[in-house]
């Protein structure tokens, strides 16, 4: 489904990946992992648009991206949930969930797409009409992935679901992403807390300094003793 070859991006005058080639096949859950500042959300900015790769290519079912526009990648199907949510605190949940579905296709089936996700989170069913900034963290972040599902995508990405939550707060939204999952849904995720994310994923790339270190299933990532020692402590 996305492909990456030979990617690499960064700001200004500064590479911050080289080289990075990786794939996501339709139905999978694939993770990025590796520590602060390795690349890991420049990679998914880069998929985006946001970021213009400096070189290689970007593939999203045969069509390449490098050249579009974000809302034209957005309107491919690629839709990501960003870190620290970055809501629109001063309006409604609403709202804020029907900006998610401002692409084309999107529009036409809004309601049908908002009641599909506030049955996926029955919590912001009796919320739709606060201010989304008068939420709870972990509510924040379930109208972040709410409203990326509103978008109806075929690829939704996740930066750092679990950034700065509680470790309730943090079991809640993997509770979510496993829902998403078990939807059949494709799903390319970055995150720090690497034990849930390899579980759920069925691949994964360890990023280290903006390169690529190491592949394979979530669990042979798990066993890895690299990945042991040096992120799990082990």
């Amino acid at each position: 489904m996305l492909k990456l070859t030979g990617i690499s991006a960064g700001y200004g005058g500064t590479e911050i990946v080289r080289d990075v080639s990786l794939e996501v096949r339709k139905g999978e859950v694939v993770t990025i992992v590796g520590a602060n500042g390795a690349g890991k959300t420049t990679c998914l900015r880069t998929i985006c648009g946001i970021i213009k790769p400096k070189a290689g290519s970007i593939e999203f079912q045969g069509q390449r991206l490098e050249k579009l526009r974000s809302d034209e990648i957005v309107a491919a199907g690629i839709t990501m949930v960003p870190e620290g949510r970055q809501l629109f605190p001063h309006i409604s949940v609403k709202d804020n969930l029907l900006m998610g579905a401002y692409k084309r296709s999107a529009r036409g089936i809004a309601d049908l797409r908002m009641d599909e996700v506030l049955k996926i989170f029955p919590r912001l069913k009796d919320r739709v009409n606060q201010m989304a900034g008068s939420l709870s963290g972990g509510e924040q972040q379930m109208v972040a992935i709410a409203r990326g599902l509103m978008a109806n995508p075929a690829l939704l990405m996740f930066d750092e679901p679990s950034l700065g939550l509680s470790p309730l707060l943090m079991g809640q939204v993997f509770e979510v992403i496993d829902q998403i999952v078990e939807q059949g849904r494709t799903v390319l995720i970055v995150e720090q807390n690497i034990v849930h994310t390899l579980k759920i994923a069925n691949r994964g790339y360890v990023l280290e300094n903006g390169e690529i270190t190491l592949s394979g299933t979530g669990q042979e990532l798990l066993e890895n003793p690299h990945i042991r020692k040096a992120y799990l402590g082990i």
